[in-house]
């Protein structure tokens, strides 16, 4: 009898189901080291995620409920919380946006997510940017979750060596005064495609890489060819947004050169996080009209585009299985 008994309780044990390890456990903190982004053990690696679209137009999905979705269900490892700088974003409401940046932070922590905290703007505004940094910096910069985007999308009438350059070397100390060990990227011109012209010139501080975005229908060799030259110059590049359509976030889904430019960043040990999680009428929306907010979304409520890059985070993350935390307010204003 007490044979059987220990067995039961064996066998019990056995099959309860185990907190799988969360990406943050995995990895801890990360570091650029020569062209590559590795973990705290130096190995290196490789995120996949989604960022979420313009704070101001799309709040709805800075939430808990619907992050947690996308680590168990599209076994994302990495989130970007898209914090909106002009047309109604931190300018004119700079504590409404800041909590948006603060609802996304605090449940990417709890769920074990690397999180992005993109400063989403077209046009420098470094006092600005330096202010928003410092406080999430203050208040969350001693977690190994946090990555500071530093400028979006430049444009390309700002040249990188007389515009850009000088607003992230004015933006980032103030960072590194408080935080002197998180991951670093830094927005490049063009829209973020002019890699090569950020590694040729490069900046001056440890932990960095610079931000590459491409869109599929827009974008192709060439770019490859530059994100190829900036890390044969020794640059690290991480790719914070891109897309399966057009530049205009909106046309076709362009499947097979998408497919050529998840070989590019395999290959390449690139982390990449698609555009965006949001219902908006344009084809780079993840999800249609009607889908919640917080999450549990069925293929029904998937656009083509977001059913394509979920099977490939699905196909290359590892699943996650880890204990869901409670619910929280999605942090909207």
């Amino acid at each position: 009898m007490l044979k059987r008994l220990l067995l039961g309780l064996c066998l019990a044990w056995l099959a309860a189901p185990v907190a799988a390890e969360t990406a943050v456990e995995r990895h801890g903190a990360l570091r650029a080291e020569g062209n590559r982004i590795v973990d705290a053990k130096g190995e290196p690696v490789v995120l996949r995620g989604m960022s979420l679209f313009w704070s101001q137009w799309a709040p709805q999905f800075y939430n808990r409920d619907a992050l947690r979705w996308l680590r168990d269900d599209w076994n994302v490892n990495i989130v970007r919380a898209a914090i909106a700088v002009h047309q109604g974003g931190y300018m004119e409401h700079p504590a409404c946006e800041t909590k948006k940046a603060e609802a996304a932070i605090e449940a990417a922590v709890a769920l074990g997510l690397y999180v992005i905290v993109d400063w989403h703007a077209h046009q420098p505004e470094p006092e600005a940017a330096s202010r928003f940094f410092e406080h999430i910096a203050q208040k969350y910069g001693h977690l190994p979750n946090i990555i500071y985007e530093t400028w979006n999308e430049p444009l390309r009438e700002h040249d990188w060596s007389r515009v850009i350059k000088p607003y992230h070397s004015a933006v980032i100390p103030r960072i590194r005064a408080i935080d002197p060990d998180n991951l670093i990227v830094a927005g490049t011109q063009t829209w973020s495609q002019d890699v090569d012209k950020a590694a040729a010139d490069p900046l001056r501080f440890a932990n960095l890489a610079y931000t590459l975005h491409f869109y599929a229908g827009s974008h192709r060799q060439d770019l490859r060819d530059k994100a190829a030259a900036a890390l044969a110059s020794g640059a690290a590049l991480f790719v914070t947004e891109w897309g399966s359509t057009d530049a205009n976030g909106d046309g076709p889904v362009y499947a097979d050169e998408t497919r050529r430019w998840w070989a590019f960043l395999e290959e390449n040990r690139l982390s990449y996080l698609n555009w965006s999680i949001s219902t908006k009428k344009e084809s780079s929306a993840a999800l249609l009209q009607g889908a919640s907010p917080r999450g549990g979304w069925r293929d029904g409520q998937i656009s083509p585009s977001g059913r394509l890059v979920r099977e490939q985070l699905r196909k290359m993350n590892p699943a996650r299985g880890v204990a869901s935390a409670a619910p929280c307010a999605a942090g909207t204003c």
